[in-house]
């Protein structure tokens, strides 16, 4: 079985963006969970550490997903405004 890309090309496109988004999430989050566990366990504190950092990889997460959104969303839209002024 072989993948077409040039006809497929759009919707292959969409996937790696949707998969990269995903990962880009659950990366930051584990990291900031297993840096927590770290803490909690050296410090034998009862999970508050990895509650804060889970909540922290969230917001960082989120953050970093937001920016790749608008790195993808901007250069369309000044070639965009490039197309209409000429």
């Amino acid at each position: 079985m072989t993948i077409n890309y040039k006809k497929n090309k759009v919707w292959i496109e969409n996937l790696q963006i949707i998969t990269q988004l995903g990962l880009t999430m659950v990366g930051c989050i584990l990291f900031c969970f297993f840096i927590g566990r770290y803490i909690d366990i050296k410090l034998e504190t009862k999970g508050i550490f990895s509650i804060i950092f889970i909540i922290l990889g969230i917001v960082g997460g989120a953050n970093t997903v937001y920016r790749q959104i608008l790195e993808i969303i901007e250069p369309k839209n000044k070639k965009d405004k490039e197309d209409s002024n000429s």
